[in-house]
C-alpha cells in the first residue's frame, strides 16, 4: 500500500499540467469526451447526445472551452466551459436558467460570464489539476473584465438527497447571497422531507468558491438528469478573497 502511495505521489509530481482554451473543434471534443466519461460513465447522468462518447448540448457552440491538458501523455484531464454575457445572449439565456429563475439579476446580465460542466479525470483529482482550472479561469476573467461569476455547482444524490441537504444547511446561513441577489429553483430539492444535519464534507470545488469570497444565492435544485442537487453560485469579483486570487491570478501570469 505504501509503495503504491509513493508511485501516485512520484506521478503527481512528474505532470506537466497546463491550461488553454480550445481552439479547434477537435480540441472541443476532447472537453466533451472527458464530461461524458465524468457524467454520463461515471455519475450515470442521461446525456441525450447524437455523438457515441461526447457530453454535448445546445450552449456548447455557444461557450469557450478551457482544458487542463498533461504534456506527458497529451490527455485532456480537466475541464470548465465559459459562457460569456454576450454569447448567453446568443444562446438564449445561461445554462443555469434551465435549472433556476434568475429575474432578480436581469441588471447584472450584461456584467455576468457562467462556468460550468467542470469535471475532472478520476486519476487528476488533486490539487495541481485544480489550480489549473482556477487558474484558467482567474486568467479568463481577468482577460475580459467581466465582474460576476455565475454557475451550478453540483452535489451528489447517490444517498437520495440527504448529504445534498446537509451540505446546504452547513454553507448556506454563513455565505447567502444578499436577498436581492435571490435565485428560485424551477424543481426545488425537497428540503424538509430530507434529513439536513449529517456530519458531512464539503465538496471540493464548492469549498474552493467559498473561499474566494462566492455567494450561495437561493435553495438548491434537483436536476434529475443528472442525478443531483445544484447549486446557483454567485461571485462578486470585486469579493475575491484577496489571498487566494493573488495565488491564482499568480499560476495564470
Amino acid at each position: 500500500m505504501l509503495d503504491l502511495i509513493r508511485q501516485q505521489q512520484k506521478q503527481e509530481s512528474t505532470r506537466r499540467l497546463t491550461f488553454n482554451m480550445a481552439r479547434s473543434v477537435a480540441e472541443i471534443a476532447e472537453a466533451q469526451r472527458i464530461r461524458f466519461r465524468v457524467f454520463g460513465e461515471e455519475m450515470g447522468a442521461n446525456l441525450p447526445s447524437a455523438e457515441p462518447g461526447l457530453d454535448i448540448d445546445r450552449f456548447d457552440e455557444f461557450c469557450d472551452h478551457l482544458l487542463v491538458r498533461d504534456h506527458g501523455n497529451d490527455k485532456v484531464v480537466g475541464t470548465y466551459r465559459i459562457l460569456p454575457p454576450e454569447q448567453a445572449v446568443q444562446a438564449g439565456g445561461y445554462y443555469s436558467e434551465t435549472e433556476f429563475d434568475l429575474s432578480r439579476l436581469e441588471n447584472l446580465r450584461d456584467r455576468m460570464v457562467e462556468v460550468g460542466r467542470s469535471c475532472v479525470h478520476p486519476d487528476y483529482r488533486d490539487g495541481a489539476t485544480i489550480t489549473q482550472l482556477w487558474s484558467g479561469l482567474a486568467d479568463y476573467i481577468g482577460k475580459h473584465n467581466h465582474e460576476y461569476l455565475i454557475g451550478c455547482a453540483s452535489i451528489s444524490m447517490a444517498d437520495g438527497g440527504h448529504y445534498a441537504a446537509s451540505v446546504y444547511n452547513k454553507v448556506h446561513k454563513l455565505h447567502a447571497a444578499p436577498s436581492e441577489y435571490t435565485v428560485f429553483p424551477h424543481c426545488r430539492l425537497p428540503l424538509e422531507s430530507l434529513q439536513q444535519d449529517l456530519e458531512v464534507t464539503i465538496p471540493p470545488l464548492i469549498k474552493g468558491y467559498l473561499r474566494l469570497g462566492a455567494y450561495i444565492a437561493g435553495e438548491p435544485a434537483w436536476d434529475p438528469e443528472f442525478n443531483c442537487a445544484d447549486l446557483f453560485i454567485l461571485m462578486p469579483v470585486s469579493r475575491m478573497n484577496a489571498r487566494y486570487a493573488k495565488h491564482f491570478l499568480r499560476k495564470a501570469a
